[in-house]
């Protein structure tokens, strides 16, 4: 554990909450030059705990739950960098306003795991990437042929069936024991999507301090929000600033050819205006849209 180098310090703590872990918020505090000091040096930092676990999960062959929880949790530790670049692509003018809450989500399990799952959507624009979020952070869904099924959010729901026994319950409240999943991976060797824009950015030299400078400047200029047509502004900034990477020297030799596609067809949008809390669903707005669902497949019949 090391400071930034010159870095400012924030103050004397002034209450025990100020000591420990999950500060990452506190970087509002500091100018936006230092801002990117510290997310530099966590940049690597994260990458590396993330290909620990992947390197771990991959001589877990016989192993299948252990190496799933290890690349769930790499996963994870890749979004965050993800988020950290999206605080640095964010408009300086606007940053301020929006750091606390991109941190929130830094910590936020089930942000996290919206953030890996969405670097495979294709939205158009910010509106549309917020409606594809909307759909998978509520609380509760409808599964089944016609939404017979009340479920919890499967994407936490799959993270801790993973990693916990534990009793559970459903609509008829008989409890019983989760045993941990243990699928085998259906790609094995291969490390996720999310791992992939985390290497490409890398290599690229994005993630470097001069690099984050270049980020910063060339994607500061949008402010990504609405429903204009982002996805072509976002491969035109790409394209900047991989020349202007180039152009700084700072592409390293271990870049390939194939992580221009990877930026420019992977990389999701901007999502530092995209709201990921979780929506609390109640189990009578369940009931009430199980019952239009069964109305719309069963209706008209007899």
């Amino acid at each position: 554990m090391k400071a930034v180098p010159d870095q400012v310090g924030l103050g004397v703590a002034k209450k025990s909450d100020d000591i420990g872990m999950k500060r990452g918020r506190v970087l509002a505090q500091l100018p936006p030059a230092q801002q990117l000091d510290v997310i530099a040096e966590g940049l690597p930092i994260l990458l590396k705990s993330a290909d620990d676990l992947l390197l771990a999960a991959e001589q877990l062959t016989g192993h299948p739950r252990a190496a799933s929880i290890l690349e769930g949790h790499a996963t994870e530790e890749l979004a965050k960098i993800l988020i950290l670049v999206d605080i640095v692509r964010c408009p300086a003018n606007v940053r301020a306003g929006l750091i606390g809450t991109m941190f929130r989500w830094f910590y936020d399990h089930l942000a996290r795991l919206i953030y890996a799952d969405a670097q495979s959507w294709k939205p158009m624009n910010i509106d549309q990437l917020q409606t594809y979020v909307d759909s998978n952070r509520r609380s509760h869904t409808l599964e089944g042929y016609a939404g017979e099924y009340i479920l919890p959010n499967w994407t936490l729901f799959s993270r801790e069936a993973h990693l916990y026994a534990d009793i559970v319950t459903h609509e008829d409240g008989v409890p019983m024991w989760n045993e941990p999943l243990s699928s085998p991976a259906l790609f094995p060797g291969r490390r996720p999507g999310i791992w992939a824009i985390a290497k490409a950015l890398t290599d690229m030299g994005a993630l470097t301090r001069p690099g984050l400078d270049i980020v910063a400047e060339v994607w500061g200029g949008v402010d990504f929000v609405g429903s204009a047509d982002h996805y072509g502004t976002a491969r035109r900034l790409t394209r900047e600033m991989l020349e202007k990477l180039d152009a700084a020297g700072l592409i390293t030799d271990a870049a390939i050819e194939g992580q221009i596609g990877i930026l420019s067809n992977d990389w999701q949008l901007p999502m530092y205006r995209i709201n990921f809390k979780r929506i609390e669903v109640s189990l009578d707005d369940l009931r009430r849209e199980q019952d239009a669902a069964m109305w719309a497949e069963f209706g008209d019949q007899g």
